[in-house]
């Protein structure tokens, strides 16, 4: 499993822990350290899955009213646990992440992987419509990109040549748009929006 997967996927399962126990923010970093050393002892850089932990906790506000205003008939307390923290850890990757590192394809596509591996047979078609929903109001940022460091991978990481998705996992995402500093302004306009409604 590549790093940066595996770093995403147990940032998800310490969401997971810290939404199951409470949402008591202060317990957020043991849980992440717990998790880490249980799926992934030895592994040294673990900057990846602290900055997906503690970016999405501090976003969470403004990820939660996306998440209802996405998915209005699923208030966020019915939405299943791993349903609800797969999707803020998706839409922090989608609204507040580096672009260079991980393009909003990969977010999304990332974010149905640990639906498929985490959820029910309902969830990876939840989480990327709720996504798909999102990225649609940002403008569906780099769109048009077609360079290869912005193609979609599997894992987001290369081992050795970079492995692309299947057509399968390409046609299961939204088409994407460049920018990177449109994606920050359509950011602060759905927040904003929400606001106002």
């Amino acid at each position: 499993m590549a790093n940066r997967h595996l770093q995403r996927s147990i940032a998800m399962q310490s969401l997971f822990e810290w939404d199951f126990l409470g949402t008591h923010d202060d317990k957020a970093r043991d849980i992440l350290r717990h998790n880490i050393a249980e799926f992934a002892p030895g592994i040294e850089d673990t900057i990846f899955a602290e900055h997906l932990m503690e970016g999405t906790l501090r976003e969470r506000g403004v990820i939660d009213k996306l998440i209802e205003k996405c998915a209005p008939e699923w208030p966020i307390e019915q939405v299943t646990v791993v349903d609800r923290n797969v999707l803020r850890l998706g839409i922090y990757e989608l609204m507040f992440g580096n672009y260079e590192e991980v393009p909003p394809k990969v977010a999304i596509n990332e974010a149905i992987e640990l639906a498929k591996t985490f959820g029910s047979d309902a969830s990876p078609r939840f989480v990327n419509g709720v996504l798909g929903t999102i990225y649609r109001e940002m403008g569906e940022p780099m769109k048009d990109d077609t360079s290869d460091n912005h193609k979609v991978y599997k894992h987001d990481e290369p081992v050795g040549k970079k492995e692309e998705a299947s057509e399968e996992e390409e046609s299961a995402l939204p088409e994407e748009k460049p920018d990177e500093n449109e994606k920050q302004k359509k950011s602060k306009k759905i927040a904003l929006k929400k606001d106002k409604e």
